[in-house]
């Protein structure tokens, strides 16, 4: 840093400020010791700055299943906001999350000096642990369903599934098959709520729900069966020609089932997804489906925390994201 003020014609303290983002630092001169910093590749001793302002700028992030779509997007939003903010994030991924998991994970965090730590609670499981365990930094939960006196973030899945399900009574369809993601993750609970309470509302018969494991395969296996009922009423469940799936590789497991068998998508039986993944606008045919805003949730998450660890005061401390349906070709008006 001294070699940098030296050839920036400037004092030690100043270099500082530009180097911490201080404000009061006038233009030129902040682009003078940006010169100097890029002419002889000054970079930052973090261990040095980490002893001097007793602050490492790092945050944790604790997560389940991060193969799956939904909890490594919401990783890798995670990052992205705090990389915005100027803190790094070092990750631990869980297989499971029980108290012994979770206690396990905060040290592990904790002996990298990590400022705060946001956990992904996707599955009630989580929620129980972490509502026992007390720890030594600020948390924010991310999709803990905001049952936890913790701060949290979540999109509003509810109100997801109602949209999509909404959608498909309006063009016509009697009624809306689901296909459930695990009872065990709250996504899936919220999602079937928001499915059930708008058919009731609509007056329209509730089928029983199918229960998946969020991959394509047991989207397929419960496709197959769906193709059997599909245009018909099978004993006293309502007639089949709407799908409303938990995610969307479920829903391409689905899709490629009914086409297997011979039944067409949207002309026979109407599918729709949740997640909006990159490829659903690739499916065949494009996938109607609910979008989420991982960044949005991202930055909230981070935002949330940051408040905590520098003790600000804030209004809210339970915030929701709204969802997005996405109408593509998938769904259409019922052949009566």
């Amino acid at each position: 840093m001294a070699d940098v003020a030296r050839v920036a014609g400037v004092s030690h303290q100043t270099v500082s400020r530009v180097l911490s983002g201080h404000p009061n630092v006038r233009k030129a001169t902040r682009a003078g010791v940006q010169r100097a910093i890029d002419e002889l590749g000054y970079r930052r001793n973090s261990a040095a700055r980490a002893l001097a302002t007793r602050r490492t700028r790092a945050l944790g992030v604790i997560a389940v299943n991060t193969t799956l779509y939904g909890p490594a997007s919401t990783l890798s939003g995670l990052e992205g906001a705090a990389r915005e903010q100027g803190y790094l994030v070092s990750a631990v991924s869980l297989r499971t999350i029980d108290k012994d998991a979770l206690t396990q994970a905060m040290t592990h965090l904790a002996t990298w000096g990590v400022e705060g730590v946001v956990v992904i609670t996707s599955q009630r499981q989580a929620v129980d642990a972490l509502a026992e365990l007390r720890t030594p930094f600020p948390v924010v939960t991310v999709e803990g369903g905001h049952s936890l006196a913790l701060p949290g973030v979540a999109l509003d899945q509810y109100l997801g599934a109602r949209l999509v399900t909404e959608h498909l009574l309006a063009v016509g369809h009697e009624t809306v098959w689901h296909v459930a993601g695990p009872q065990d993750w709250l996504e899936a609970e919220a999602r079937t709520a928001g499915w059930r309470a708008a058919l009731e509302d609509a007056g329209a018969p509730v089928p029983p729900t199918l229960v998946g494991d969020w991959s394509p395969l047991s989207g397929f296996q419960i496709g197959q069966q769906l193709a059997g009922r599909a245009g018909r009423r099978s004993g006293p469940d309502p007639r089949l020609s709407a799908v409303f799936v938990a995610n969307d590789q479920m829903a391409l497991g689905v899709l490629r089932a009914l086409s297997e068998a011979g039944v067409r998508t949207p002309a026979d039986v109407a599918v729709a997804g949740f997640d909006d993944i990159p490829e659903a606008e690739f499916f065949p045919p494009p996938l109607t489906t609910v979008r989420q805003d991982f960044g949005a949730i991202g930055r909230a998450s981070i935002r949330l925390l940051i408040d905590r660890i520098e003790e600000r005061a804030v209004r809210e401390t339970h915030l929701t994201v709204a969802p997005q349906l996405i109408v593509r070709a998938s769904t259409a008006r019922p052949i009566v």
